[in-house]
């Protein structure tokens, strides 16, 4: 079956790094766009970053714009997302999702906390 499952989150001081990951298993996964998104606290869901196939195509939410980077590995059947530069505002809950701009699958999510 399609699962995807995310990990490296954690708590970290402001100006920190962290680097999320995303384990595809259950279909192509080079076949398929890809999407961080992400939950704060009390408010809606945010898409964060995007994907193409190949990896060659990446677009970032103004947000994270130069301080997160979106990468894969499409033989590891992994995504990733460096995360440089944390502000407070970054804590939330992290999902990968599959698809691009509509997603069908995504994982439980990964908690990242940025707090001093």
């Amino acid at each position: 079956q399609v699962q995807v499952v995310e990990s490296g989150g954690g708590l970290v001081q402001p100006g920190g790094s962290l680097r999320l990951s995303c384990a595809a298993s259950g279909f192509t996964f080079s076949n398929y766009a890809m999407t961080w998104l992400r939950q704060a606290p009390g408010k809606g869901l945010e898409w964060v970053s995007r994907i193409d196939t190949g990896g060659g195509s990446t677009i970032y939410a103004d947000s994270v714009k130069g301080r997160f980077t979106i990468s894969r590995d499409n033989v590891k059947n992994t995504l990733y997302l460096q995360m440089n530069s944390l502000r407070p505002e970054d804590t939330a809950v992290y999902y990968c999702a599959r698809g691009w701009g509509q997603y069908d699958y995504w994982g439980q999510g990964t908690q990242v906390t940025v707090s001093s």
